[in-house]
């Protein structure tokens, strides 16, 4: 991962200006500025495209995820056939991280070489989820460049310089504020109360339940404990970085909390589906447990679509496990990052040395591209107020937010696979019994609450869909 000039302050990340001669500098020195001028543009570079009726942004989004292929001469076909395209998307990427990340401090003598092959990777990764069969296998593209990076990283030596271009938050990042750009405000409104309470509920019960057990039960860290706190109870790995970037947390607060989220997101893949088969449960029901259940959208989204298959109706599932994730429970990212950054600097900072941080002190260490988050998401409801349903199915969501949801989900791809290719086990602490303790019990509530809600109090809700 990105180095820091703090040990202890892992959200410095990508920003080597000492914080005294900071000020304006940051809106060109920080990751969270650049992830918002860049998830911004893109997506302000999408709607003036989608105005004009110019197909060239859906053309650049490209990835061979989708193509359901079952032979290799398939696959061959499609990259013979869209060479240019992918020539192009891949100069563009170049451009957009190679200069942002050269004025950030980074060599890029160093960082285009490890560009290209994370790029490359990410085509195999692509590819891997685009097999016809690979949904039965659970080889959701963003899970299996993980797992691809955690093996290469831990049985190959890589040149440790190439980690210049394996810029985990940063990519983080700007998948988040691309994901504002797919999250219209206007469909938390048509999402219903019910999806909002439920997600609430979750969020909340779960978030106090690791905490406190953590700092109560165990005697943590209060900055581990906000991290794998939020880590457990909204979404996983983007979660557990805005909040640590909140809290000022240690580097070792933030790989606990994604070992914890990853690990217990893959046992989550394989157990829900079958129980909920087991259980026979409605797909949109089940769908709506996998919502409240699992820490990544990724995976719920592999679990969800696997059982719904199962069941025999995907798509109520797939519908289900999207209006309690992604925008029930993924909105709460925001609000976390805002309450935890007061309770860091206004409680625990006082504490700690006996002075009351100043509003400027609360607004370093806020989320930036939390803010972008919300920007886009707001930008994108003005956009498209103005259409019926049947046209924004017919023509903006594939022309104008899919288009934004494949560059979304490359950028997820680069992070996935930079966490795995930095995550060198020889180098990591054990995570220790007492943070496993408190997250397990996060979710265990988790599953339980998520199947009383889901099964028992909003059933008819769901099972309507």
């Amino acid at each position: 991962m990105t180095t820091s000039t703090t040990k202890d302050a892992w959200n410095e990340s990508g920003d080597t200006t000492p914080r005294a001669t900071r000020g304006w500098q940051e809106i060109y020195l920080k990751e969270d500025w650049w992830a918002i001028w860049i998830g911004i543009g893109l997506m302000a570079v999408a709607i003036i495209l989608f105005n004009k009726g110019n197909p060239l942004l859906k053309s650049l989004a490209i990835n061979p995820g989708g193509l359901k292929w079952t032979s290799g001469e398939q696959l061959i076909n499609h990259f013979s056939q869209n060479a240019q395209l992918y020539g192009l998307q891949f100069v563009s990427w170049l451009i957009i991280f190679g200069v942002s990340c050269r004025i950030m401090g980074n060599k890029l003598s160093q960082f285009i070489p490890g560009f290209i092959f994370l790029y490359i990777m990410s085509i195999i990764m692509f590819s891997v989820a685009g097999w016809a069969n690979a949904a039965k296998f659970n080889l959701e593209a963003p899970l299996v460049a993980l797992v691809v990076g955690l093996v290469l990283a831990n049985t190959i030596r890589l040149p440790a310089w190439m980690d210049s271009a394996f810029r985990v938050e940063y990519f983080i990042k700007i998948g988040i504020v691309l994901l504002g750009a797919t999250f219209p405000i206007t469909l938390v409104v048509t999402a219903g109360p019910v999806a909002i309470m439920q997600a609430t509920i979750i969020s909340v019960t779960t978030c106090l339940v690791i905490y406190f057990a953590a700092t109560r039960l165990f005697g943590l860290d209060n900055r581990l404990a906000a991290v794998i706190g939020v880590g457990g109870s909204v979404c996983g790995v983007s979660a557990s970085m805005a909040i640590a970037a909140s809290v000022n947390a240690k580097k070792d607060h933030l790989y606990t909390s994604v070992t914890l989220v990853v690990g217990w997101a893959l046992v989550m893949i394989l157990v829900l589906p079958f129980i909920s088969k087991a259980l026979g449960l409605h797909p949109g029901v089940a769908g709506a447990w996998v919502g409240t259940s699992e820490f990544a959208d990724a995976a719920g989204f592999a679990a969800a679509s696997a059982y719904g298959k199962m069941a025999g109706n995907e798509d109520a599932a797939i519908k289900a496990f999207t209006l309690m994730k992604v925008i029930g429970r993924d909105l709460w990212i925001g609000i976390w990052s805002i309450v935890w950054a007061l309770i860091a600097t206004m409680a625990w900072e006082k504490k700690e040395t006996g002075t009351k941080p100043g509003a400027k002190e609360i607004w370093l260490r806020f989320p930036k591209f939390v803010i972008g988050f919300f920007v886009a998401s707001i930008l994108m409801t003005l956009v498209t107020s103005g259409y019926s349903t049947a046209d924004f199915n017919k023509t903006v969501k594939p022309d104008l937010i899919m288009p934004l949801v494949s560059l979304r989900t490359w950028a997820f791809i680069f992070c996935f696979l930079s966490i795995g290719l930095t995550t060198r086990f020889r180098e990591l602490k054990p995570v220790g019994w007492k943070p496993f303790t408190a997250f397990t019990l996060g979710v265990a509530v988790n599953v339980v609450l998520g199947y009383f809600l889901s099964v028992h109090v909003f059933a008819d809700h769901w099972s309507a869909l």
